[in-house]
């Protein structure tokens, strides 16, 4: 039995600094070490989510971070989840079930935060009380000093978990001493005494240059610097945010398949393609551009958060046209969750759970109608193909509304699910849809898709193991941090004295 470890929390100086990626390697460092530990963050703001075993909804960072701890999510994990819907408006996700869309402003003020901060220190004792070391999240910066009285997440939560904070500062943006050391010192000081070490994160260049900057910072702040994490680029964990998906490479390669994901403004579970980015036999990009879709072999048409809003856009830029011309001279095209719904004839949301938008027309790929529902769809599953149910896959699912074959159709669903319904809809081998996110995780649905364009394909390319991929990448990345932070020093915070 291992000695019980405090809590820690990797809390950043802003967001995007490389905590969630810190979070990860330390769930599986301290998997690897015989400890038994969990991610928790309080409250995470993306569109980027996971559908637990018992179909609730949480964070995809945390779903990667249990993955890397070895152990199942669970809404515990992510009691809060913001899923964007406009700049202004997001969907709030309470213990993994919808409780309905806040504006920013109604959100963060005090009035109502006893509730959510209830519900939130109850998921972190129900997590603590199985797992150890739990390992916490901070969002933003350490110091949003104008939300700390409605903040949930970050200060406030460390203190109610007993949780040593551990402060990541990123040195490639620039201003890393000013922003470590400011963020320390707008604390309250029973608020800094929580602070217990500095993580610098993404440096490039020699570290021995930065000797003399790691003692000032301690001299400074008062607080250890437990290591200077350098930059890496050849290790590949899922990411959290879609900023960087418009930079991957558009242009087309020769021996392999060209995919192309359509870049859609509300794109979500964008996560399903980090399976075909590895594979060996494909070279994937994002785009927008209809001259760059025109160079796929696959289109696929990605899930959104507002699906009529990004058809409607699809019209207006030309892409919509672009997908019709491609599948007409012979690529694939293959809709996922908001994708496939778009592939329908129509889409009607006589109920307004999207917008003002009631109705519109599709695609026409697919024959199939959409109405969108104010019941959320949330749970995984198990399917087989349906036309050769031999090998067994799995997946999830997450989507508002439901998709129904045109009366009169020659429908022919693409899966069938365990406990025996239908799930997408397949024309032919270069034409389907389905609702399952994940689907791209499964070597035989890979396999499947593929098959049309394999001539395409060198002899060097080979099938690709995207499970044992994802471990591996795990490993990498603890040996990295390992490498480059004091664990031993770590583990003495978190065995010492409150």
């Amino acid at each position: 039995m291992k000695e019980r470890l405090h809590p820690v929390m990797f809390a950043g100086t802003g967001s995007d600094v490389g905590k969630s990626i810190i979070a990860t390697a330390f769930c599986r460092i301290f998997r690897q070490d015989g400890y038994n530990p969990a991610p928790f963050k309080a409250q995470n703001m993306a569109l980027n989510s996971f559908a637990t075993e018992d179909g609730l909804e949480i964070g995809r960072a945390q779903a990667v971070q249990a993955e890397a701890a070895g152990v199942a999510c669970h809404t515990d994990m992510n009691p809060l989840l913001l899923k964007p819907q406009s700049d202004h408006t997001s969907q709030v996700v309470l213990n993994g079930r919808p409780i309905g869309n806040r504006d920013a402003y109604d959100y963060f003020r005090k009035e109502g935060r006893a509730e959510l901060r209830e519900a939130v220190y109850a998921a972190f004792d129900r997590l603590a009380a199985r797992y150890n070391p739990v390992v916490m999240e901070g969002a933003g910066s350490l110091a949003e000093i104008n939300l700390r009285d409605s903040d949930l997440v970050n200060v406030p939560m460390a203190m109610h978990a007993g949780a040593d904070i551990i402060l990541v500062g990123d040195i490639d943006r620039g201003g890393v001493f000013a922003s470590v050391y400011g963020s320390v010192m707008l604390l309250r000081p029973e608020e800094r005494r929580c602070v217990k070490g500095i993580l610098i994160n993404k440096f490039r260049g020699d570290l021995r240059l930065f000797e003399e900057g790691r003692k000032m910072l301690e001299e400074l702040c008062g607080i250890p610097v437990l290591g200077v994490v350098p930059y890496y680029h050849d290790i590949h964990i899922e990411e959290e945010d879609s900023v960087a998906l418009a930079a991957k490479s558009a242009a087309a390669q020769r021996g392999k398949i060209n995919v192309a994901v359509v870049l859609l403004r509300h794109i979500s579970n964008f996560t399903d393609f980090d399976s075909l980015e590895r594979d060996p036999r494909v070279h994937l990009f994002y785009s927008n551009n209809v001259d760059e879709l025109a160079k796929a072999d696959i289109l696929i048409l990605p899930g959104s958060k507002s699906t009529l809003d990004d058809l409607y856009e699809l019209r207006r830029n030309g892409v919509a046209q672009a997908i019709l011309r491609a599948r007409r001279e012979g690529a694939t095209v293959l809709g996922i969750c908001g994708g496939y719904q778009m592939m329908g004839v129509q889409i009607r949301d006589p109920h307004h759970v999207e917008g003002d938008i009631e109705a519109m027309p599709g695609l026409g790929l697919l024959p199939m109608t959409t109405e969108m529902l104010g019941e959320k769809v949330t749970r995984q599953v198990r399917f087989t193909f349906a036309d050769k149910p031999d090998n067994q896959m799995e997946g999830y699912e997450i989507h508002m509304g439901e998709t129904l074959p045109v009366e009169g159709s020659a429908f022919q669903p693409l899966n069938r699910l365990a406990d025996g319904q239908d799930d997408g809809c397949l024309v032919d081998e270069k034409c389907m849809g389905s609702y399952i996110h994940g689907i791209l995780d499964n070597p035989a649905f890979i396999d499947r898709l593929l098959a049309p364009h394999g001539a395409k394909l060198t002899e060097a390319a080979t099938a690709f193991d995207y499970h044992a991929f994802k471990e591996e990448q795990y490993d990498k990345l603890a040996d990295h941090v390992r490498r480059y932070v004091d664990v031993p020093k770590l583990y003495e915070i978190l065995r010492g004295e409150r």
